[in-house]
């Protein structure tokens, strides 16, 4: 074998993450050479016509030469099988099919390895891509795309229709004959190569071409990527029409990844060494700084079970991405960087800046091979990369122990809520919970296991929707017109799944706009927000409904009580009311002047203990006392009172936009979104912050939907730590409680201007968002693509909501309009 020169390995700080396992020198400038990686071999270019293979498992690295070329090479691919291990190359010369065993053993036994010769395009070759079975390969020179027959040598088809040139290609694993490709006209086309048909062709608003793309098997999407570090994700789910699922700016995905880290590690600290300030990244000359997407690779991470619950998965599915200056793992459920591993801070690497680069890592292996061309030289190098050890360097700081929405504890003498339980006592913990929970919390992180019931968001589609609790005991007592006679059976999503549009309500006779909507715990009842007034329908939307009238401004919030006995409302006249359900009456007013900034959120709390509240940069929590002596002669003259026994602010002093707590059980856990786009947790128990998640969205937090579960549907424990969040033009992404990180990110519906609602299921296992093409959208939470697009609608659909009790759906549109949609 020939040997070129090689230079000297240096070692450096961090040598456990990353090795220079090999690096040589070429002849000519190697800026832009191809390269290829497979699990367990790299190929590169050398002096521009030798093709050279470094095997991971020769201990003496000595190079496979490959001589055949009499042109410059422009694209090199390995297939997919290991055995035969085949690798393609091509110039304008010849197109060449190497078996990487057959030529090794020709080399040691002093013969001169030989491929075979393909064709010849007499074009330069940009791109090349094997089938999954390595019997067909796709060749694209120019704006044509030849598809090759590899045992027969010959073309079977030639594809037209781009008007650049195609820079990436591949074959869909799930259909045969389909294949898709991107090109400098910042399109994709979606072919039937056995017909030589097009079957869809789309442009993406980029100003820069798109250089890559990978199909993602498992979640059947389609990732591309384009030179200023843009990412786009389509869903290739039959019947989705290539739907947008996702897009990734990687240069602001970095940022967040940075600003979280920096305040996860400030937090970490003692409190007495905590700052209260917002970390900011330091971009001093990386203003304009972007990562052009030079490769995209599988990556499947074999994540720790750790108790501080970093990751959500026992497997996650990711993807490599390679750029001039760094290397990223995108996590393809939340759309959030695992990890960045930036070339700059390993000084003892030869390639600082890389002109090519390609990576490949083995499904569920700790390491993980790179292969780097040096921009401004000719140097050639391939990195070993220690997985565990660049996650476990990059892990978020953890600090105090994990959280959970059900309490593992009782109430502390010293919380704010010890205030509800003074004149009663509890034989049980404060987690008591008043409808199904399959386990005892243990004090473990939100993970998934084969030996561990998953809460849905990781597992696959298609699971039942709705598991009835048959142990409830009913009151004999009980007056008829409050039994439910909806009856859950166990039966697969799809028989369960709410689509069909039964009934379309005018909530009044003009246009007005609809903010809010809340089922009853029973199901039975449905309160609407509106205009100045509130209106409660039955389930059925069939009726007269009956009205609330009171408020000066439109009613921006709408809340049960948890024995139904009474509404909270709030509305941009600045004033908080209670009202009494039966007697249609208003029974508590907060004015205007009774905080010094008006009510953004409210919601009863703690099984309503409490009123709680957020005014300005701060929540408050409220003892309350409905009066229920009825004077028809003073009842103007309001008996009712409240109290104000705890108040907390954000820590950053930011307005919350929105604040979320369970009131169907006991929980010390309160949620709220902040104008700096943070979401902070507080420890009522404690009374204190329990922890900050920095860069939440894009934009301010305009919803936080907990799954509250439902008295007559089951769920696993661990399923009540899951929270949603909502911000406009910036999707809804699902968090773990117990890890506190995204774990999945909706992105498919479009949402750009108005704050549209979003709601769990029942079950846990859906979650309905409203949207602005006049549909409503289902996703399950084990993917990013929807699940079904709810039509019928005439306007924005501003709110949703589940019927607790039925496979019901109610959607609300900005032109006053109730939707009801029930299973089949």
């Amino acid at each position: 074998m020939e040997t070129p020169p090689e230079m000297p390995s240096t070692d450096g700080h961090m040598r456990d993450i990353v090795t220079e396992r090999y690096v040589v020198e070429s002849k000519k400038s190697a800026a832009h050479a191809p390269l290829a990686c497979s699990t367990q071999h790299c190929a590169f270019l050398l002096d521009g016509n030798h093709l050279c293979v470094w095997s991971s498992k020769d201990p003496s690295h000595q190079l496979l030469t490959l001589q055949g070329h009499h042109q410059l090479i422009t694209a090199v691919v390995f297939g997919n099988q290991i055995d035969p291990l085949l690798l393609c190359s091509a110039s304008e010369d010849y197109i060449i099919m190497w078996n990487v065993a057959e030529c090794r053993e020709k080399t040691l036994k002093g013969l001169t390895p030989q491929g075979t010769v393909l064709g010849s395009l007499l074009q330069t070759v940009l791109c090349l891509r094997f089938r999954l079975d390595d019997r067909v390969v796709a060749v694209c020179a120019g704006n044509k795309i030849s598809v090759m027959d590899v045992e027969k040598q010959s073309v079977l088809v030639e594809l037209k229709g781009h008007q650049g040139s195609v820079t990436g290609v591949a074959f869909c694993p799930w259909q045969a004959h389909t294949l898709i490709s991107v090109s400098e006209d910042r399109s994709f086309k979606v072919w039937d190569f056995c017909v030589g048909s097009l079957i869809y062709s789309s442009s993406i608003l980029t100003a820069y071409p798109l250089l890559n793309l990978l199909i993602n098997e498992e979640n059947q999407q389609l990732v591309t990527g384009s030179a200023d570090g843009q990412l786009w994700i389509f869903s290739l789910m039959e019947g989705h029409h290539y739907h947008c699922v996702a897009h990734v700016d990687l240069r602001k995905k970095r940022e967040t990844f940075i600003t979280r880290r920096m305040m996860a590690e400030q937090c970490s600290l003692p409190e007495d060494h905590q700052c209260h300030y917002r970390p900011e990244v330091d971009r001093r000359g990386e203003a304009e700084a972007t990562f052009p997407i030079l490769n995209l690779a599988p990556c499947d991470l074999c994540l720790p079970d750790s108790q501080c619950g970093v990751f959500a998965s026992e497997s996650t599915k990711c993807l490599w991405i390679g750029s001039s200056t760094a290397l990223f793992i995108l996590n393809l459920a939340s759309f959030e960087l695992e990890a960045a591993l930036h070339f700059k801070e390993f000084q003892s690497l030869s390639i600082q800046v890389a002109g090519s680069c390609a990576v490949m890592s083995e499904p569920m292996s700790a390491k993980a091979f790179c292969i780097l061309s040096s921009m401004f030289g000719s140097k050639i190098a391939v990195l070993e990369i220690d997985l565990a050890a660049l996650l476990s360097a990059q892990q978020y700081p953890r600090a105090g122990r994990v959280l959970s929405v059900l309490a593992s504890s009782c109430v502390l003498p010293t919380s704010p809520l010890y205030f509800g339980i003074i004149k009663e006592k509890f034989p049980k913990l404060a987690n008591t919970k008043r409808h199904a929970v399959k386990s005892v919390v243990e004090d473990r992180p939100l993970v998934f296991h084969t030996k561990v019931r998953s809460s849905g968001y990781a597992s696959a589609p298609h699971m039942a929707m709705f598991s009835p609790k048959t142990n409830i005991k009913h009151n004999n007592k009980r007056s008829s017109k409050y039994k439910n006679n909806y009856k859950c059976k166990e039966c697969s999503l799809e028989n369960f799944l709410p689509r069909n549009l039964s009934r379309q309500v005018a909530v009044a006779q003009e246009s007005v706009a609809v903010s809010c909507l809340q089922f009853s715990g029973d199901g039975q009842q449905l309160a609407c927000g509106l205009g100045n007034h509130l209106l409660i329908f039955n389930a059925s939307l069939s009726g007269a409904p009956a009205a609330f009238s009171g408020h000066d401004g439109a009613v921006s919030t709408v809340c049960w009580s948890h024995d139904k006995r009474w509404l909270l409302s709030t509305g941009r006249d600045q004033t908080l009311r209670v009202w009494s359900v039966h007697r249609t009456e208003l029974m508590l007013l907060l004015a205007p002047d009774a905080f010094p900034k008006p009510v953004t959120s409210a919601q009863f709390y703690y099984m309503d203990t409490f009123i709680l509240l957020s005014s300005g940069p701060e929540f408050c929590l409220l003892k309350y006392h409905i009066d229920l002596c009825r004077d028809d002669i003073r009842r103007y003259k309001p008996k009712s009172r409240y109290k104000p026994v705890f108040r907390l602010p954000m820590t950053s002093g930011a307005d919350i936009t929105s604040l979320s707590a369970v009131n169907d059980f006991y929980s010390h856990i309160v949620l709220t979104a902040g104008r700096d786009r943070t979401v902070e947790v507080f420890d009522l128990n404690a009374g204190c912050s329990a922890a900050v998640l920095a860069e939440v969205h894009s934009r301010p937090v305009h919803r936080i939907c907990q799954n509250k579960g439902s008295s007559f549907v089951a769920q696993h424990s661990l399923a009540y730590n899951l929270f949603l969040t909502a911000a406009v033009g910036d999707g809804i992404r699902l968090w773990d409680l117990r890890s506190l990180r995204c774990v999945r990110c909706f992105e498919g519906h479009p949402n750009r201007s108005y704050p549209c609602g979003v709601a769990f299921s029942p079950c846990g296992r859906l979650m309905a968002c409203g949207a602005e093409d006049r549909h409503a959208y289902v996703y399950e939470m084990g993917s990013s693509s929807f699940l079904h697009r709810l039509a019928g609608h005439t306007d924005t659909i501003t709110e949703v909501a589940f019927n607790p009790a039925a496979p019901q759906l109610v959607t609300a549109t900005l032109d006053g309009k109730l939707q009801l949609f029930v299973a089949e």
